[in-house]
């Protein structure tokens, strides 16, 4: 599929799994907006790829303010007159004590990983509704099936992710919008060349999953022709979670 005549958002473009997402499309040849409160890296990003002539744009935004989602969409179709794909990547996590949680921190952590990708689709079908093509793939996580302790806000927000999708999919199906998720597990971001032999052999797959993983996935559920996959959510994690583990005594 060729993505030259695309119009892409990246929410949480700047860094992590995002910025690995939007420099793939963008060597794709998609114009790609990434919407990012980081504006140092978001910067970074756009203009080395507008150096070398693709068409990239940073948006500064806090994702937590539905205003500010509900004017951006309006500045891409006022500039663009349409969007194909969003990437609801965007997220973060509070790991507390329950007893030390505030109920800021949780909203704060649902509001960004939940509530924003709700927002967001929304505009999104607003502006693609009518179009025979539209793409919405929300980045979930294997903490939405599996935890550890202190990751309440988390796990909730990203189950939310899950659920919100499949719903979603039966909404936006007579609007030929697809939905689906992909819940990571180990994704290393950083430096990769730190990793312990145990970090890799302990997945089945022999290795800790890259950026690059996710982007696969992105791409094989945005192209045009795999229609008939949504509501659903793929989990690329090296088989960890099929992974019975206990301690032998």
């Amino acid at each position: 599929m060729k993505y030259t005549d695309k119009i892409i958002l990246v929410t949480g473009g700047a860094n992590g799994i995002g910025k690995v997402i939007s420099q793939e499309y963008l060597k794709l040849g998609a114009t790609v907006i990434v919407a990012d409160i980081d504006e140092k890296n978001g910067k970074v990003l756009v203009n080395q790829y507008i150096e070398n002539g693709h068409k990239a744009i940073f948006y500064q935004i806090d994702l937590q303010d539905s205003l500010q989602i509900r004017s951006m969409f309006k500045k891409i179709i006022e500039t663009y007159h349409k969007i194909d794909i969003l990437i609801n990547n965007a997220g973060k996590g509070i790991f507390k004590s329950i007893y030390e949680l505030t109920i800021e921190e949780w909203d704060e952590v649902i509001n960004l990983n939940l509530r924003a990708a709700f927002i967001a689709a929304q505009e999104f079908a607003k502006y693609c509704r009518g179009n025979d093509y539209g793409r919405i793939v929300n980045i979930a996580s294997t903490r939405y099936l599996m935890s550890e302790p202190n990751s309440e806000a988390y796990a909730a927000s990203k189950g939310g992710i899950v659920s919100l999708s499949h719903a979603l999919a039966l909404s936006l199906g007579s609007e030929n919008i697809t939905v689906n998720a992909i819940s990571p597990g180990w994704i290393e971001n950083n430096n990769y060349d730190i990793l312990t032999k145990n970090d890799h052999l302990q997945h089945p797959a022999k290795r800790v999953g890259k950026p690059e993983d996710i982007f696969r996935a992105c791409l094989f559920l945005t192209d045009e022709k795999n229609d008939f996959i949504t509501g659903q959510n793929i989990v690329i994690d090296g088989g960890m979670t099929k992974k019975m583990i206990y301690v032998e005594s």
